[in-house]
């Protein structure tokens, strides 16, 4: 039996993401989550195969915050994102960090099935677009997109920028030192090869980085 968290926001999701796995014999949903700190509750009280990720969750960490501290903590659980975003904007980013798998809330529930199976049997879910752009990233620097030489909390950092959160504000919500935001800002800015937050800005909205 495939054990199964579900986390997600909305509940309306995760209804739905439920009622899709009930069907099925072999897997069966044992917890569901609305934040990062349920998610890290649950999966150390229960015996878990497969968690269904969003990448926005409430809290100040997001799903892929939270996908380095699962594998880091739990490494035989598999995690699927299950994401409105497209896959362009955070699925290599995603498979970087540890995820299983990347499948959007558009995809078909035949297609939802198929990815639980295959990322609990070890291998990985994703479509051909998005094995390419892994293959661009692996074999030529000159194709990644400009966010994917970030680092996660680079990354992390960026976004926050881009919705217009202050270096404080950062600061407090990541529980690091304003100075220490200021050294991201900078180095975010040099390896995008920009001057100006609006730059960030205007490329966050461009790439469907933010909501």
């Amino acid at each position: 039996m495939i054990r199964i968290l579900i986390a997600d926001d909305h509940a309306v999701v995760r209804q739905g993401v439920k009622q899709i796995i009930t069907d099925e014999a072999d897997m069966q949903v044992v917890a569901e989550a609305e934040n990062a700190a349920q998610v890290l509750q649950l999966v150390a009280a229960d015996k878990l195969n497969v968690v269904i990720l969003d990448i926005s969750m409430p809290g100040g960490k997001s799903g892929l915050d939270l996908l380095p501290e699962i594998k880091s903590l739990y490494p035989m659980i598999k995690v699927l994102i299950l994401s409105m975003h497209a896959e362009e904007q955070f699925a290599v980013r995603a498979l970087k960090s540890g995820a299983s798998g990347y499948i959007t809330k558009q995809s078909a529930p035949t297609e939802l099935v198929r990815a639980i199976r295959k990322v609990q049997s070890g291998g990985k879910y994703i479509s051909q677009s998005i094995a390419e752009q892994l293959a661009f990233f692996y074999s030529d620097d000159s194709n990644t997109p400009l966010h994917e030489k970030l680092s996660d909390r680079e990354f992390q950092v960026l976004r926050m920028i881009a919705v217009g959160q202050t270096l404080r504000e950062i600061a407090d919500e990541l529980n690091i030192s304003e100075k220490t935001v200021g050294t991201y800002r900078v180095r975010i800015l040099e390896k995008m090869n920009m001057t100006r937050n609006a730059e960030l800005i205007r490329y966050a909205v461009q790439k469907k980085l933010i909501e």
